[in-house]
């Protein structure tokens, strides 16, 4: 496949000092680009220059991006990678972490990209957009993150039209990837193992750099061939992945795979499974 010349590219990457946004970094910075990431909190052995930014904080995304253009001296490569994941059953009223995720997977994503679109513009860049397999194919009791990230993809699209004719917008569908994201569903006991199969993070990392650095910008990219079947069959035959997924929920509920999980006693209760 042809490619773009990675060399001298201006890149900034969101969640630059977290499992994906490390690797992005690494791997572009090692091909030749110039990267400066953006990170609540960079870390001292960080592969490329991290700004410290909260990309909740409205005032403070234009302050660092502008920051961070400056020093790059323009932009051709915006990398919304930064997100949260959490539980959240979608039969519950949401709180705070459900806030919190819409505000960073969306909000955070539109701020800094907003943030970029006129050095972009110029530069006829490019905006990759880190959704989720979650965003065509839900998985229950984690009903905020998929709700963030079909939002991004809706965000994309909206953001294709109106500037499409001058930057490129690509959205990447990894599945699973072992990270720390997983942590709190995990000590909430509403662990998904079993319900998604866990994907390399290299091969993340390859398809983001192929909606990167690809002649042509491409509209969406699962990130494994598994993936894409998934990516198929949620946008061509829902109704189906649906009975899939809810078939492997009622299974996980009745051999007690949520015992104890507060935040999934009505699922274990209407499945018939032991708490």
């Amino acid at each position: 496949m042809s490619t773009r010349d990675p060399r001298g590219m201006r890149v900034l990457v969101t969640g630059a000092s977290g499992t994906f946004g490390r690797a992005i970094c690494a791997r572009l910075d090692a091909l030749g680009a110039h990267v400066i990431g953006l990170d609540r909190a960079p870390r001292p052995d960080d592969p490329v220059e991290v700004l410290a930014c909260d990309l909740t904080d409205d005032d403070a995304v234009p302050v660092a991006v502008g920051e961070a253009i400056a020093r790059l001296g323009g932009l051709d490569l915006l990398i919304n990678n930064a997100g949260i994941g959490g539980p959240a059953p979608a039969e519950l009223p949401p709180g705070e972490q459900v806030r919190r995720q819409l505000d960073i997977n969306l909000l955070g994503a539109w701020r800094v990209t907003a943030a970029c679109v006129d050095a972009l513009v110029a530069a006829r860049g490019r905006v990759v957009m880190l959704s989720s397999r979650m965003a065509v194919m839900q998985l229950p009791l984690a009903a905020a993150y998929g709700a963030s990230k079909r939002a991004l993809v809706a965000y994309a699209d909206a953001l294709r039209l109106e500037i499409g004719t001058h930057v490129g917008v690509t959205c990447v569908y990894p599945s699973a990837v072992r990270s720390p994201i997983h942590d709190s569903t995990a000590a909430a006991g509403l662990s998904l193992e079993g319900m998604s199969r866990y994907e390399p993070l290299d091969g993340v990392v390859r398809t983001v750099l192929r909606a990167a650095l690809s002649r042509r910008a491409r509209r969406d990219l699962p990130t494994t061939r598994r993936g894409a079947v998934e990516f198929f069959l949620a946008r061509h035959l829902p109704a189906l992945t649906d009975r899939i997924v809810a078939r492997t929920l009622a299974g996980r509920a009745r051999s007690g795979a949520f015992a104890g999980a507060d935040l999934a006693a009505g699922v274990v209760a209407r499945h018939g499974g032991t708490r």
